[in-house]
């Protein structure tokens, strides 16, 4: 783990109003993306707004480096359909941790993201103090698609023997 800033644990909480690509639904599962780090969710069956509520770690060495996310559909004998992809950065999360935050009341807003073209925020997004640490929740609206968002959360973990943000 040589280089490692940390682990970034992203929550994969929902997908909202998500394509249907079955006959009347969906069976989706998201994976994500970060450099040659590949990590997937549980598939969730016939559910168009699926709660996966799922945690996925994935470990950061540079910060810079955008995170993937792709929706599939599950299918039993063909190929499985993408229904979707968004991608995200951390750098706004990422500088919120630098910053010295003790003392802090909880609940307080940190940063704030604007959707726009460079990024896939469906909605302003948040960085909040909230329980002693950092989180950043996100609403991201999937391209190459006629709809759909999946609403993610991220939270950063230290490890003891890594470099740090």
């Amino acid at each position: 783990m040589e280089g490692v800033m940390g682990l970034l644990r992203v929550r994969i909480k929902r997908g909202i109003n998500l394509a249907v690509r079955d006959v009347r639904s969906s069976d989706p599962y998201v994976v994500l993306n970060m450099g040659r780090q590949k990590l997937k969710t549980r598939v969730i069956k016939k559910d168009v707004n699926p709660e996966w509520n799922e945690d996925l770690t994935l470990s950061v060495s540079d910060p810079h480096v955008p995170i993937h996310l792709e929706v599939y559909d599950h299918d039993t004998f063909t190929r499985d359909d993408k229904m979707g992809d968004a991608e995200f950065d951390i750098k706004h999360f990422v500088d919120a941790l630098r910053m010295n935050l003790e003392g802090f009341p909880e609940g307080t807003i940190i940063t704030r993201v604007q959707p726009c073209r460079e990024n896939c925020l469906a909605e302003e997004s948040h960085v909040v103090r909230s329980k002693g640490s950092i989180v950043q929740d996100m609403a991201l609206r999937l391209r190459n698609v006629e709809c759909g968002e999946v609403e993610i959360q991220l939270q950063w973990i230290n490890l003891p023997s890594s470099r740090g943000v």
